[in-house]
């Protein structure tokens, strides 16, 4: 990290997907009312959702002894608080001010915790498991790199990304933002090129297509060496 002339130290300069994104929940651009936070269609879809949540439960309560989760993106937490009661501590990050502060507000339980972070910049909390669900895909591949290289931190990840049904070039570059790669006819694919994660076990845990959406939802579990 640099310092200042006076010793001090310097913060990283943050990449402008917090003004992005905070824009995104601002003007509603992913649906919802103009009161409330609302994480899209991806959040709350009971097609898309339902299955996500009886997966990560049989995944959760599989421990003896239950895991620490770090929710990397926890958005409006539509999803996340169906998952609160099966872990022993549950962190949910975001880097929308707003959102986290009427996240806290909204939802309280003994072992939830809510932190303002920028993923790609700021130190992760530490956990047993990360769950990354349709984060990644709005970043660029600076960013990407930047969180994949943290995620060796943890033992498990649950990734969850929205790519084009059948082959396709991964990792096309994009400006950070609402959109994602599925317009290149892209989609992240971190044990590909330029980030090249190295795990110890992969699985695809779920698949899910919409007959009105483009591609397929796709959740992975990565086991970290």
């Amino acid at each position: 990290m640099k310092k200042k002339e006076n010793g001090t130290k310097k913060r990283k300069k943050p990449w402008p997907t917090k003004d992005a994104m905070e824009q995104v929940y601002k003007m509603n651009l992913w649906g919802g009312n103009k009161s409330d936070f609302y994480s899209g269609v991806g959040s709350h879809h009971p097609k898309m959702i339902n299955p996500y949540i009886d997966v990560l439960t049989s995944f959760l309560t599989s421990f003896k002894s239950p895991l620490v989760v770090c929710d990397l993106g926890c958005g409006d937490f539509n999803v996340g608080k169906e998952l609160v009661r099966h872990t022993k501590k549950y962190v949910a990050v975001d880097i929308v001010t707003d959102l986290i502060a009427h996240n806290k507000e909204k939802f309280k339980e003994e072992n939830l915790e809510f932190h303002c972070l920028d993923i790609a910049v700021d130190e992760l909390p530490s956990g047993d498991c990360a769950i990354v669900r349709h984060v990644l895909q709005h970043l660029s591949n600076v960013e990407v790199q930047s969180i994949v290289n943290k995620l060796t931190d943890f033992k498990y990840v649950i990734l969850t990304e929205h790519v084009p049904e059948g082959g396709f070039a991964p990792n096309k570059e994009i400006i950070s933002g609402q959109g994602i790669r599925l317009k290149e006819q892209s989609g992240l694919n971190i044990l590909a090129p330029p980030f090249n994660f190295k795990v110890k076990e992969e699985k695809q845990l779920l698949s899910v297509t919409l007959n009105d959406w483009n591609g397929v939802i796709v959740t992975t579990f990565y086991k970290i060496f």
